[in-house]
């Protein structure tokens, strides 16, 4: 009996077998159109690539931003066989997110420049994906939209990193009569994705060396600045005199200055220039070349402010304006005559046996200088007695701020003063400083902070 399952071994019913179970391959040739559309494709692809490939290579090196997107315009028109094409640069994050930043525009011989309508640049901020238009006038998402006659058709892109939109590239006019097609928005997008990095690497390396160069020149004219204040307090045969600045930023808007004249006298300031900053600080470097001009002149307080209130007026617009405390100390006949322009008003601790502690406010003068071309200030003279204290300082003392907002205000002063009468010029300027930072605590400085102190010994 034979086995169940075992193949058999007739001859004649394995070969019906085969022939049940064994096909030829299918050799006929497929339609020419599929081999064409195959062939196409494959060349297009291959296109692309290189399009790509010479792209990275052109811009992958570079970090020069305007370098970098004028090459990406001029390969992107010529890829999809454009008229011109845009570039521009948003910030989503910023206050003003549809503010351009940069915008940079490549058109060909012979055709007049586009300009980037807002309306795409909105559209991009919504919907972040590609934008192609081959009828705009008849398009019904922007109905309304005042195109132009020049643009037939348009094919935008985002520039995004990490899902934030960084720019728009748009290219106008299509070669073609079909306009553009799904094969040129993915080309596009493809070279926008590729490049959108690259352009925000350069567009921050650039910014980083010009803050790197803004920071050093704001060095130099810290070091300009500092050189300008008095280096030394002037020897006064019994007195002992002090003054000390504290810019708010790296350059500030406030100054003092020591001016020696003919004889026993000599004439010094406090100013307080509006603003701060750069700008203050420039406008502090002349008011301090005007002082010491009038003053090599021997005026009296009062002409020289006078005459400085009008060199300012004539050299500076109506937004600048400065605040200055100006006196002559006679130390033969121990007089100080002051004229105050609008500044905060100095105090004077005196020490006489009929009012010991006295607190006079030196007020005398006018109003700030720069305001009007002319004005008569005016001007007088106290008496500087042995043990006499006059304190000058800028409002950066008195508005400086707490946590709470509580201005230092002078009443502080007053009291260190009296409290602190018989120390030197140098120490009580250290003790007013240190009270100022005792109260503000951990709120930054938000004015420059300036004293002169001068004490009869």
């Amino acid at each position: 009996m034979p086995i169940t399952g075992r193949p058999s071994s007739d001859p004649a019913r394995m070969k019906e077998r085969g022939k049940q179970t064994v096909s030829k391959p299918d050799t006929s040739p497929a339609p020419s159109h599929e081999l064409e559309d195959e062939n196409r494709r494959l060349r297009r692809a291959v296109e692309e690539l290189t399009i790509l490939n010479d792209l990275a290579r052109a811009i992958g090196a570079s970090y020069n931003s305007q370098e970098v997107m004028d090459t990406i315009i001029r390969r992107s028109v010529r890829a999809v066989n454009a008229e011109q094409g845009v570039l521009t640069l948003v910030d989503e994050k910023a206050s003003q997110p549809m503010k351009t930043l940069i915008r940079t525009m490549v058109s060909s011989t012979g055709h007049q420049p586009l300009h980037f309508n807002e309306s795409l640049l909105g559209w991009m901020f919504l919907n972040k994906c590609p934008l192609l238009i081959n009828d705009p006038p008849g398009d019904v998402r922007f109905k309304g939209v005042q195109w132009g006659d020049t643009v037939s058709s348009l094919l935008c892109v985002p520039l995004l990193i990490k899902s934030e939109l960084k720019g728009v590239l748009t290219l106008y006019n299509k070669r073609s009569a079909t306009g553009f097609v799904e094969e040129d928005q993915r080309l596009l997008a493809i070279m926008a994705a590729q490049s959108a990095q690259l352009i925000e690497t350069a567009r921050l390396y650039e910014e980083e060396q010009a803050l790197g160069r803004m920071r050093e020149e704001l060095r130099l004219a810290s070091e300009i600045q500092l050189g300008l204040l008095p280096k030394t307090s002037p020897d006064v045969p019994g007195y002992d005199i002090a003054g000390r600045s504290i810019p708010a930023e790296v350059v500030g808007g406030d100054y003092f200055d020591f001016m020696p004249m003919d004889g026993e006298k000599f004439a010094f300031c406090l100013g307080d220039i509006s603003g701060k900053g750069m700008p203050a600080a420039l406008l502090m470097a002349n008011l301090q070349a005007t002082i010491r001009g009038q003053s090599l002149l021997k005026s009296n307080p009062k002409e020289c402010l006078g005459r400085s209130n009008t060199l300012l007026y004539l050299s500076t617009d109506s937004q600048k304006f400065a605040t200055l405390f100006y006196g002559i100390l006679d130390s033969r006949r121990h007089e100080l005559c002051y004229c105050n322009a609008g500044h905060e008003w100095p105090l004077m601790l005196t020490s006489s046996e009929r009012e010991p502690d006295k607190l006079v406010r030196l007020d005398v003068g006018g109003i700030i200088l720069g305001c009007v071309e002319r004005f008569p200030y005016e001007e007088t003279c106290v008496q500087f007695n042995p043990g006499d204290t006059v304190v000058v300082f800028s409002d950066g003392v008195t508005e400086a701020v707490n946590q709470s907002g509580e201005e230092y205000g002078e009443e502080r002063i007053e009291q260190l003063l009296i409290e602190n009468r018989q120390k030197s010029a140098s120490d009580l300027i250290d003790k007013i400083i240190a009270s100022i930072k005792g109260h503000a605590g951990k709120r930054p400085q938000m004015d420059d902070i300036t004293l002169v102190v001068m004490r009869r010994q």
